[in-house]
Formats: C-alpha cells, structure tokens, sequence
C-alpha cells in the first residue's frame, strides 16, 4: 500500500525536522535516565516511576517512527513560487464571510501543519477544500454541519 504523501511549507518541514532532533538526541536520554533510576529502586513489577517511564518511552519512540515516516513521504511547497492568481497550498487568504460581513484570514497547508487557532488550514478542511483553486472575487459555498456558509476571496497572497 502506498504511504500517504505529507504535504508541508518550509516552516513545517523545519518544525518537523527540529522536534525529530530533540526527540532522538534529548528526550531519548532523559526517558532512559528515568528507567536507570527507576531500576535502582528495586522491585519493577511495582514500580510506577518505572512503569512511567516505559509508557514515555514507547510514547518517544513512536512519535519517532511518525515523524521519520511523515519526513519521507514530505512534498514541500515552496512559499516563494505559490501565485497570487488562485488559491493553492501555501496561499495565504483574506475571505469575507457574506453573510454577516466579517473578514477573515488563512494560510492554506497540508494537514500535518494545520493549526486552526493560528489561522493555517488544512487544504483537506471544508473551507480549504472550497477555495482551492479559486480566483481572487470567487464566491464559494462551504458546507460544514451547522449549514451553508458563503464566502467571497478578497485577497489571495
């Protein structure tokens, strides 16, 4: 079966790569120093600092194993040629909600990177879905369970 392919920005590729690092160099030390001195405590069949300790371990490693695997199947997109003449992963948006006027703005990225409170989308989203390939006046209709919310692309960047 084929792995899924993991669309990221630059930043998300460095984040990724930055939180691989710390878990292999620094967090694998740590956990392992918790097990030692867990160890010395004597009896491990109950012993919940070690079992602690396993359970962040196995936790550590398979965040590992994710991230080893997500930086494999990684397709960067590249910020600097993303255009402005329609909506694609890496546009940054400005959508005005036609119903009751509000402005808002959104990056659009690959679903690893989505962070909603930090206005990044996943281009698998409803919204995302919806704008992608849209031109710049484009009304667009998004259907999420509360309804039909439309919205018009102000601003594509």
């Amino acid at each position: 079966m084929k792995e899924k392919e993991v669309i990221l920005t630059l930043e998300g590729l460095k984040k990724l790569e930055k939180e691989l690092e710390e878990l292999k160099t620094i967090r694998r030390r740590e956990v392992a120093a918790r097990i030692k001195q867990a160890i010395e405590f004597g009896d491990i069949s109950e012993n919940s600092e070690y079992e602690d300790a396993k359970n962040e371990q196995a936790f550590i490693e398979g965040r590992i194993l994710t991230l080893e695997q997500m930086l494999r199947n990684a397709r960067v997109i590249d910020d600097e040629r993303t255009g402005t003449d329609e909506v694609s992963i890496g546009s940054t948006v400005r959508l005005k909600d036609l119903e009751f006027g509000d402005e808002v703005e959104y990056t659009i990225v690959g679903s690893v990177e989505a962070d909603p409170g930090a206005h990044k989308i996943s281009n698998e989203s409803p919204v995302g879905k919806a704008i992608l390939g849209q031109r710049k006046g484009s009304i667009v209709e998004v259907s999420v369970p509360a309804g039909l919310l439309k919205y018009q692309i102000v601003d594509i960047r």
